[in-house]
């Protein structure tokens, strides 16, 4: 069975990883790695590849990196690769309907979440972030709709209570990876299960933006933890004192008093009122400088009781 794949991330990595080894056995044949062109990162914006095509030249696996996978050339010469099954995890495009008819064993995604809850770009971030306690994996036939389509397989995993977007996203991986591997034993064997999604239970995991990790102090303790752990490490959670501060480790804990302002200073770190309960800054990062622990923090900023942390 050919296989091409697409891919772009750390996540992506992995589901590789899982098809050279499913290849060693004979069952299937990678073809190509189909990934996002190379783009220019950091701040002194040095053009650098995604990992998962680093991934795939390590392997020797022959790499394309089109700019439009769903362009017409892209898609001739895709037809030429003549694959079985086209394989995506994090790819980063959408497939269109001329490449999902492609393959005549279809085009197979990996979501880091048990579909059809949190459809979209950010899943592992968002389910931390909304307090969800379990997450997982599924593999499914890509529809014309973002993550709409059949499901395959799916394994679930808990989300710990210490988990952050980082974690959550190796175990997820793992679990991603081996399951894709099924996945493609099973399409190679004609017993893998099609099951339509419930459009009713359906919910969104948009894209993450760097706003998005502003603590907004009116809402609830408990929530701005969840989104402390769920937006680490990308976009990260802050607030401007007036200079922007990270906020990398924090904990709801009881507290009363008008949202944004400190309750408490001390070896624990600051206690900043919130809409309900209140949060403990427990490790932060000031602009321009290393990460610290919060009360090491407020000793230097000479944060007192009663002073506003910001928005």
């Amino acid at each position: 069975m050919r296989v091409v794949f697409m891919g772009s991330s750390e996540l992506a990595c992995r589901c590789l990883e899982s098809l050279l080894r499913l290849a060693k056995t004979g069952a299937t044949e990678v073809a190509a790695a189909v990934t996002q062109p190379d783009r220019p990162s950091g701040r002194g914006r040095q053009i650098v590849s995604c990992p998962a095509r680093r991934a795939a030249e390590v392997a020797g696996v022959p790499v394309w990196t089109p700019p439009d996978v769903n362009a017409p050339d892209a898609v001739e010469r895709l037809a030429e690769l003549r694959p079985d099954v086209i394989a995506v995890a994090a790819y980063g495009q959408l497939l269109k309907a001329p490449l999902l008819a492609l393959p005549p064993l279809g085009c197979v995604n990996v979501h880091a979440s048990l579909l059809p809850r949190y459809r979209g770009a950010a899943p592992i971030q968002w389910a931390i972030a909304r307090g969800e306690t379990e997450s997982g994996a599924t593999t499914q036939y890509m529809a014309r709709r973002m993550d709409a389509g059949d499901i395959i397989l799916q394994r679930a995993e808990p989300v710990r209570p210490d988990d952050t977007a980082a974690s959550l996203h190796d175990r997820l991986a793992a679990v991603g990876a081996d399951l894709l591997a099924e996945t493609l034993q099973r399409i190679r064997n004609g017993d893998a299960p099609r099951r339509p999604q419930t459009e009713a239970e359906a919910t969104y995991a948009p894209k993450l933006g760097r706003d998005d990790g502003r603590l907004d102090w009116t809402m609830p303790a408990r929530d701005l933890a969840n989104r402390v752990r769920g937006f680490f490490p990308w976009p990260g959670c802050f607030c401007e004192t007036p200079s922007r501060l990270k906020v990398l480790e924090a904990r709801a804990e009881p507290g009363e008093g008008e949202p944004g302002f400190i309750l408490e200073t001390g070896p624990a770190g600051p206690l900043v009122a919130a809409g309900a309960g209140a949060l403990r800054l427990v490790v932060v990062q000031p602009e321009g400088k290393r990460a610290m622990a919060g009360a090491e923090y407020a000793r230097g900023h000479r944060v007192r009781i009663g002073d506003r942390m910001g928005e």
